[in-house]
């Protein structure tokens, strides 16, 4: 498989991994619930749904940075390629934390009885989370997508829609990142454009029209 078709093969499985991820953290834990929302039966049982698929995401993430910052060849730049990698790795660690607090929340259900220390429990994980989360994690992923930009536009390597999309998008995450965690969501919506513009370069997705005068045949 050359590299263009593994990073966006990668760059698929983690939007989708990701987003549903994400999806599953945000509907358990709606913004102002009340704290012990987690404990009940459903939004516990997502919250481990969620921690089993964020390990893959994790994984699929891993192998989209290596496949792109191979594609980048002889036009890398150690510095912002120091950057991209970096800050992928501090996102994808704080993505595990979050994950790792949910699913802690989840399993501590039954080891506490009392309803006042579950609440309390509850509060100080859901504010972990969302720290976690947004404060955080959402920005060290803008940073990823600014860095990636920058070596994009300083060697011509992606379309210079995609490079103005991509630091429009990180920008606003960087600012914006606290209003709603429904915000993350635009981070995996992002590789999954990137990845589609990976697999129409490489042909697998073939967005050309025939002419008119071109033989049907």
């Amino acid at each position: 498989m050359t590299t263009p078709r593994a990073a966006a093969l990668a760059g698929v499985l983690f939007a989708v991994l990701f987003g549903t991820s994400l999806v599953l953290i945000r509907t358990a834990l709606p913004e102002g619930a009340e704290p012990g929302s987690q404990w009940i039966e459903g939004a516990s049982a997502q919250l481990r749904v969620s921690a089993i698929l964020m390990p893959f995401a994790g994984i699929t993430f891993l192998w989209f940075i290596g496949v792109v910052r191979d594609g980048f060849g002889t036009y890398e730049d150690k510095f912002f390629s120091t950057v991209f990698v970096g800050s992928g790795l501090l996102f994808l660690a704080m993505v595990f934390v979050a994950s790792a607090v949910g699913s802690g929340l989840a399993a501590s259900r039954a080891g506490i009885p009392d309803v006042t220390v579950m609440d309390e429990v509850a509060l100080l994980g859901q504010g972990m989370l969302h720290t976690l989360a947004t404060t955080y994690g959402i920005r060290m992923a803008a940073v990823f997508m600014m860095s990636l930009a920058t070596i994009w536009l300083r060697t011509g390597l992606m379309p210079r829609w995609l490079v103005i999309m991509t630091y429009l998008v990180a920008l606003g995450l960087l600012l914006a990142a606290d209003i709603s965690m429904w915000l993350t969501l635009a981070f995996p919506l992002w590789v999954l454009v990137v990845s589609i513009v990976l697999l129409v370069r490489a042909g697998v997705i073939d967005l050309r029209h025939d002419s008119p005068d071109s033989d049907p045949r």
